[in-house]
Order: C-alpha cells, then structure tokens, then sequence
C-alpha cells in the first residue's frame, strides 16, 4: 500500500472551503432570487444564515492546510518567528497551476465573503437599508466565486494524472454538487437551531410549534435536487474510471466490492449521507410539491438530515483523497 501524506488536515480543508463556498453561493442566490419577497417572504433570513456561515469554514480550513504546510512547525524547530509566514508564498509566485489559482481565488472568495457577511451583522439589517447596495454586489460576486472555490478543490485533485483514482473529469461536478448541498445543509441547521418563531400558515392560523416554516420547503427541495445530481455524478464517476483502460479501472476498484474503501464508501457516503436524507427530505417535499399542502418538518428531523448531508460530504472528500493516495501513483 503506498504511503498516505494527505490525511485530516487536508481532508477538512476541502470539506470547509466546500461547505463555506457553498454557504455563500446559496446565500448569494437567495439573496438575489427573492428581491420581491421570495422563500414565503424570508429570503432576507435565509440569506443571513448563509452570509454569517461561509467565511467561517473558508477560514478554518485555510488556517488547516497552512498548518499541514509545515509552517508552524518549522518556525518553531527553527526558532525562525519568519517561518510563521512561509505560506505567504503561495501567492508570491503566480503560476497557471490549480494550487496558485486556487489560492488566489479562495483568498478573494473569504475576503469577499467577509464583507457580505457585514452587510448583515446589524441587528436592524434589512432589504433597502444603508448596507443593501454593498450586499447586493456581493452576492452578485459570490455566485461565481463561490462556484470556483466549489470546482477548484476537485480541479486540484483532478489534475494530477500520476493519480488514476483523481483523474477523472467528473471529480469537479462531483465536488460542486457536494458543496452546494453541504452549503443549503448548513444554512437548514443553523435555521432549525435559531429560528423558532412561529410561523403563519395560509389561512391566518400558526403552524404547530417545533414545526419549520414554508420557506425551508425550497431550500430542502433544492437539497434534495442537488443530491439527486450528486449521486447522478457518483454514478458518471464510476462509469468513467471503470470503463477507462488501465490504471483508473484498477484504482476505481478500491471502492467497489471487496475493495477497501467500499464499506466506507457505500455506507457512508452513498446510503447515509446521500440516500436517507433524500429519502426524509422527499417524504417531506412530496405533499407540498403534489398537493400544495404547507410544508412542515419536526425542527429536530431538519436538523439531523443537516448534520447528516454534512456527514455524507466529509466522507466524501476522506474517501476521494485517501483512495487516490492508496492507489497511486504510477507513471505516466
């Protein structure tokens, strides 16, 4: 088995700066999407959960990544306080490499994030106030840069053909879509955990308490699309790699039956972390999207299908980066 240099630190880093790019981008298109008073009138709440989550996890999995640099440890065994700044030199030398780009475009993408998120820390903040013309354009920037932070950490793995498990083009679809889904879950799990006002349903009466409001029916019918595409490109991932002559066929096997990853993989990611959420997410939508009942969900079942996508998309990215170190490299 070859040695695995990439482990947690790197794991997390490209599940947070997922989850974080996720959270902006949704955020981002809320934000835009229900100007007029979209997501039963509480697109602007939405919007603030996403805001105030995605610089959060951005920065975390930065400060993991630059810790998996060596750079602290380093200076300190050195005793060169100069060390401590080493990473800096990711974005002195620029070069057309995914790690440069991707470095660059990150940075702009939590810079950008953290003013976004400024525009709603104001208890008062709201559509039309002082701060409106600031946040719209940056929500009108975090789409796209959002989208790119979501692609470049399935780029990055992507491009290195010394690693036939990694070097498939569906890797970046797969990436996205796992971070956009890993964005709404997170945006439903603060949502669940704050929000508890009760909510009024169409003929003026409250809703049940412990119930969530109307507005979490497109955000849950959204995650539900998305992991529909996930598994979709799950599916395309392992036809693409099995079907490939060579070296990718022989890595793919590591997370087919019998493999050592397939347990981990099969379990994990696709039945837990994809298919029960979709499955309770759907028994939710399905009345509201067929008979146009109020959408209600026990606050505690939204909260757990939360925390379980996110699950599902930590496993993911352990599963991706340890099984292409497991399997390669081999020459090219």
């Amino acid at each position: 088995m070859n040695e695995v240099f990439w482990g947690l630190p790197v794991i997390s880093y490209l599940f947070l700066a997922g989850v974080g790019a996720g959270a902006y981008t949704v955020s981002a298109s809320v934000l835009l999407r229900g100007g007029g008073g979209g997501f039963g009138h509480k697109h602007f709440q939405i919007a603030r959960y996403g805001a105030l989550l995605a610089p959060l996890p951005m920065m975390i999995g930065t400060g993991l990544i630059i810790f998996e640099l060596g750079t602290f440890t380093a200076a300190f065994e050195n005793g060169d306080f100069w060390l401590l700044f080493r990473w800096i030199r990711l974005f002195l030398t620029i070069t057309m490499s995914p790690m440069s780009i991707g470095s660059w475009v990150l940075a702009v993408c939590i810079l950008a994030s953290l003013v976004y998120a400024y525009t709603f820390l104001s208890p008062d903040a709201k559509p039309g106030d002082d701060k409106s013309s600031l946040r719209l354009a940056m929500a009108w920037v975090g789409v796209p840069l959002g989208i790119a932070v979501a692609i470049y950490t399935g780029v990055m793995l992507g491009a290195m053909p010394s690693r036939p498990f990694w070097n498939s083009p569906v890797l970046v679809l797969l990436f996205l879509m796992s971070a956009l889904s890993g964005g709404v879950a997170g945006i439903l799990l603060l949502k669940a955990i704050f929000d508890h006002e009760p909510q009024t349903d169409d003929a003026g009466g409250t809703e049940p308490a412990g119930k969530i409001d109307r507005s979490s029916y497109l955000l849950s019918a959204s995650d539900m699309i998305l992991i529909g595409f996930e598994l979709l490109a799950v599916f395309l991932f392992i036809m693409f790699t099995y079907l490939t002559v060579g070296a990718q066929k022989v890595a793919i096997s590591v997370i087919l039956p019998g493999g050592s990853l397939s347990m981990l993989f099969w379990v994990g990611v696709v039945l837990i972390g994809l298919l029960i959420p979709a499955i309770i997410e759907l028994k939710y939508v399905l009345p509201t999207l067929l008979h146009k009942k109020v959408y209600t969900i026990p606050r505690r079942v939204e909260m757990i299908v939360a925390l379980v996508v996110l699950f599902g998309g930590f496993l993911l990215r352990y599963v991706v980066v340890i099984g292409g170190q497991i399997t390669g490299p081999v020459g090219i």
